[in-house]
């Protein structure tokens, strides 16, 4: 692992994870399987749990042992809810089959979490083409464990730590997957602040920030130029912030920052230890590809996508299914382990073992 090997071991009781193999066409068999591999994560103490189809597990496993010395666990060794495929699985080849079982696999996982055998779920990415195929209409993971946990108000939040400075970048998402067309649609004063609210919430629940410094991107190019270039932050975005402000004093949130020019200072408090204090504590971005792309140019192989309002923790990589290296040996498991490591950090915070 890479850059939370600062986790000392769970306290008792042992936090118990399941993590869900993604997409069986898919890298997610692989990446589970060397990231059980890693030392760090064992010694944490955690209970893992793997969700899939055992035949599929082995199998994969023998593959990758020949094509590959890369360290992985032996899965005879691994606690497996077996979970078995109807269908024929491809590696490589996303389709019906594998939409299905990927679909089984996380409803399996949420049901043993919602009835407390859980503390968290990590799951392998999936493939939201395939479970369409299988008759799935779900935009992706994230709205099946918000479905079934009952929940409305969540979101998407990308968690990586700097090998550098070991400063932390979160990022909350106002909208995620819609057509770039929608999203000032859907961008509303309501919708917004639910999100402000879930970020503040999360930042004191699972990360144990009480007194949060979050930084706000403006809507349009340099945030309307005074309603020259859009009129969203003069309207209602400012005025919604200072209504914030005064509702939670103790919160710094800045006035909307022009979108070019918000991740320049998260840019040095990630690679220079001198200007850490720069960084802020999280980022709430408006759209998709504004919180997205530079996450991923800072923290390409170290991001993990993080669900918040759950009623238990969900981690998950920050990449695909990858089907053109599937079954190659070559994955590699840097953002799973990352996933498993703080899924672990945040079940402990919220259990009081920190």
């Amino acid at each position: 692992m890479k850059n939370l090997r600062h986790l000392s071991p769970s306290h008792n009781p042992r936090i118990a994870l399941a993590l869900t193999i993604g997409d069986p066409a898919g890298i997610g068999t692989e990446v589970v399987l060397k990231s059980l591999a890693d030392r760090a994560l064992l010694n944490l103490g955690a209970k893992f749990t793997v969700f899939g189809d055992r035949q599929h597990i082995f199998k994969t496993h023998d593959l990758l042992r020949n094509l590959s010395n890369e360290q992985m666990v032996d899965p005879s060794n691994l606690e497996i809810v077996d979970i078995c495929s109807d269908g024929e699985i491809s590696l490589g080849i996303g389709d019906r089959n594998s939409g299905e079982a990927s679909f089984a696999y996380l409803e399996a996982a949420i049901a043993h979490t919602l009835a407390g055998n859980f503390d968290a779920i990590v799951t392998a990415p999936i493939a939201k083409s395939a479970w369409k195929k299988a008759g799935h209409e779900y935009a992706g993971q994230t709205e099946l464990l918000a479905e079934r946990s009952q929940v409305d108000d969540f979101g998407m939040l990308f968690v990586g730590k700097s090998p550098h400075t070991e400063w932390v970048l979160r990022t909350l998402l106002a909208t995620v997957h819609i057509p770039l067309s929608e999203v000032t649609k859907q961008l509303t004063p309501v919708l917004v602040e639910q999100k402000l609210e879930l970020l503040r919430r999360s930042l004191l629940q699972d990360f144990a920030i009480a007194n949060p410094r979050i930084a706000i991107s403006g809507i349009n190019p340099h945030s309307g130029e005074q309603g020259q270039l859009g009129s969203e932050e003069s309207d209602w975005l400012q005025p919604l912030i200072d209504r914030y402000r005064q509702r939670h004093p103790h919160v710094k949130i800045t006035n909307p920052i022009p979108p070019d020019t918000m991740w320049v200072n998260p840019a040095k408090a990630w690679s220079d230890r001198d200007r850490v204090s720069l960084g802020y504590d999280a980022y709430l971005a408006m759209y998709h590809d504004q919180g997205l792309i530079p996450v991923k140019l800072l923290a390409f192989d170290r991001a993990v996508n993080t669900t918040i309002g759950l009623p238990f923790v969900r981690t998950s990589p920050d990449h695909g299914t990858a089907f053109d290296i599937a079954g190659k040996g070559i994955a590699d498991p840097a953002s799973t382990i990352e996933a498993i490591a703080l899924a672990v950090e945040l079940a402990n915070i919220r259990k009081g073992n920190s």
